[in-house]
């Protein structure tokens, strides 16, 4: 039931968050929703009610979003100026890196940001280990290339996740 509730604060949070107004009817529809959420998805929700409402990971959440927003736009340019450089060879492949986080929900969300990131697709995420197709393998050295790719993610989801 803890886990439930939990869930319940940190979602109808997140609703006036983003919704960004107290008026009254989106507070009740936000929670509302939260409600039927938390309802449904709360027992099969990965973190403890003690994780998720930890102040120092949501601190380190809202670190992390403009460090992601910063990363997606360098990637944006850098993908745009090889679209706009007609010849350039490319050297796409795939990529298998090491994750040191421990929990799941940090793998995946290690994996969306990589593939949230354009230039990079998660493939497959297996134990400690992810397959990345990238668009241009620029090393040949494994961790040279993790660290390319995984950048500031890493430090920041095993703060937040675990």
């Amino acid at each position: 039931m803890a886990r439930r509730f939990a869930y319940f604060i940190a979602g109808w949070i997140i609703w006036l968050l983003l919704g960004w107004t107290l008026n009254y009817q989106e507070v009740v529809a936000g929670a509302a929703v939260a409600l039927i959420a938390a309802g449904m998805f709360g027992g099969y929700l990965p973190l403890q009610p003690r994780k998720l409402l930890n102040p120092v990971r949501w601190f380190w959440l809202l670190v992390y979003i403009p460090v992601f927003a910063w990363q997606c736009l360098k990637a944006n340019i850098d993908v745009a100026l090889r679209v706009l450089s007609p010849g350039l060879n490319l050297k796409p492949g795939i990529v298998k890196i090491k994750t040191n986080l421990k929990s799941d929900i940090a793998k995946v969300f290690l994996a969306n940001s990589i593939t949230m990131t354009p230039g990079t697709l998660t493939v497959e995420i297996k134990d400690d280990t992810l397959y990345i197709h990238w668009i241009e393998i620029r090393s040949d050295d494994p961790e040279e290339m993790a660290k390319m790719i995984k950048g500031p993610f890493e430090f920041f989801l095993k703060k937040i996740f675990d």
